[in-house]
Order: structure tokens, then sequence, then C-alpha cells
């Protein structure tokens, strides 16, 4: 039987099984939870197979070693599908971040402070409009970063005071907060619809 959507959420660190979590009420609200799969990813090797990549949250510095440790980055970088980055996520797809220790994988035009809001006690919930959504969406910030710029082709979809918290650019989405962390599906099916599901 053909797969509706092959989804795979990066297992290197950070709340993996959260993310596969939100992506299976996704597909259940649109309809698609029978006929799709989500799984865990450590490899390259099928990568290219997925539909989607979810780039999880996590300590960017840590996980941009172990995607070179795992020979992945050529192959997240190649990757024709859509990415899904929350947090350390979007971080790593950023072209610049002011931390050199973080290497980034330079697929959103985006300049980002990678712990724009200080220690874990000061983590935050905020709700944000966020384009298209309609009722405000409630986000969690843990350690978050923030884009003080989006470049050309980048289409900021959420801003906070402090700067741009939500971006799409192409297939690609990348979050500051964790959506995975709440019971909301509205981001998770935006994206998936952005890609034609």
């Amino acid at each position: 039987m053909e797969m509706d959507v092959k989804i795979g959420v990066l297992a290197l660190q950070g709340n993996v099984s959260e993310h596969i979590d939100a992506f299976i009420r996704a597909l259940r609200a649109m309809g698609l939870a029978e006929t799709s799969c989500v799984s865990q990813v450590r490899h390259a090797a099928g990568i290219d197979d997925l539909d989607v990549l979810a780039i999880p949250g996590g300590e960017s510095t840590t996980i941009s070693r172990l995607i070179d440790k795992n020979r992945m980055r050529e192959t997240i970088i190649s990757f024709d599908g859509g990415i899904f980055a929350t947090c350390a996520g979007m971080v790593l797809m950023a072209t610049e971040v002011d931390d050199p220790r973080v290497g980034t994988l330079g697929l959103i035009d985006l300049n980002v402070n990678r712990n724009a809001f200080g220690r874990q006690r000061e983590s935050f919930e905020a709700d944000l409009i966020v384009k298209d959504l309609g009722v405000p969406y409630h986000a969690v910030f843990i350690r978050a970063p923030v884009a003080t710029r989006a470049g050309n082709g980048v289409e900021i979809m959420s801003r906070i005071d402090k700067g741009i918290v939500a971006v799409r650019s192409g297939k690609h989405y990348a979050l500051a907060f964790h959506p995975e962390l709440g019971n909301d599906p509205r981001i998770h099916i935006q994206f998936l619809e952005g890609l034609g599901f």
C-alpha cells in the first residue's frame, strides 16, 4: 500500500517521541493517520525516502556535532522534502547564528540568536498570532532562540517583541517554540497542507 505521508524525526537528541505523537495527532485530524507513517531517523540512509524530516529541539551545538558524526549533513542539506524545525532546529536551519560552535545547515536565510531569552528559568508561554491560523496559538518557549533577520523568500509567520519566532521558506518551517508540547495540531497541519497533503 502506498503511504500518504512518510515523516521522519531526527532522533539524535531532544524530545523525539513528543514530535512523533504531535505528527500522528495532526495526521489523524487530517484523516491520513492510517495510511502514513512517522518514525525515528538516526542515519542518513532512508532520509531520501521521506516526505518530511522533523528536527526537534535540544542542544544545537550537540545536534550539529551528531549530524556530522553520523554523516548526515549533506543528506539533510540536499533533502527534497519539507523540514519542520523547532527550537534548536531553527538554529540549525539558519544561515547565520551568534555562536560559532553551531555548524548550521544554512537552509533558511535567517540570522538567529541561539539563546535569546537566557537560561532555562526564563522559559515562558505565550499566545501567538500566527499567519493564517486565526485563533491565537498557545506556544511554549524553552531556552528559545529568536530570528533577528529574515532574508528574501522567507515568510514571517509569527513574531513577538524580541523578534521573529516562526518562519516558512519554501517547503521548510522553522519555529522558536515547541508545538509538540501542546495538544493543538494546527501548525503541524498548516505545514503538511503547505506541502500538498
